[in-house]
């Protein structure tokens, strides 16, 4: 028990340290810059955070919760427009959910299964792929952040040059 007390908190300093760093992101664009999309077949930073969402929709409310599942996977890679302000209320709301579901979940729910993709998986499992799956949509998002803003582009972690400080 005492394994899955600390995996659940190396979990909930993961989600925070990525929705730290999603929010860095849009503390420095504006509302056209982040919904751009680089090409077709790619994503905005807003389709993105909106798949998010429903990622967390899925698995956390639905999945976890038992919440009814009413995502709609294919309109979250559709163009959109979405303010910086609205998706930072929604990267707040949404990882806010994670985070909250993690401090208040007995481990006997972590155990606990659903299906994802026709498998079953542990919530924990669920859990840990989200941070993983986040976390390459993070690093989407930084990069359509240097494309935007080139040398104006801050790091959300240690900048170039500075990792021996």
């Amino acid at each position: 028990m005492k394994k899955l007390e600390a995996v659940k908190r190396i979990l909930i300093k993961k989600f925070e340290e990525i929705e730290k760093r999603i929010q860095l992101v849009l503390d420095q664009l504006d509302d056209e810059q982040v919904n751009w999309r680089p090409n077709e077949s790619s994503n905005s930073i807003a389709n993105l955070i909106v798949h998010i969402r429903g990622n967390i929709h899925e698995r956390i409310t639905s999945g976890i919760h038992k919440a009814a599942n009413t995502r709609d996977r294919d309109q979250e890679f559709e163009p959109v427009h979405v303010t910086t302000g609205e998706l930072k209320r929604i990267v707040r709301h949404s990882f806010g959910e994670v985070i909250e579901t993690l401090q208040t979940i007995g481990n006997d729910v972590l155990e606990q299964t659903q299906t994802v993709r026709n498998q079953e998986r542990t919530n924990l499992e669920v859990l840990i792929q989200c941070a993983t799956h986040f976390s390459e949509h993070m690093g989407q998002m930084f990069y359509i952040g240097k494309l935007c803003l080139d040398e104006r582009y801050v790091m959300t972690s240690i900048p170039k040059k500075k990792s021996g400080q």
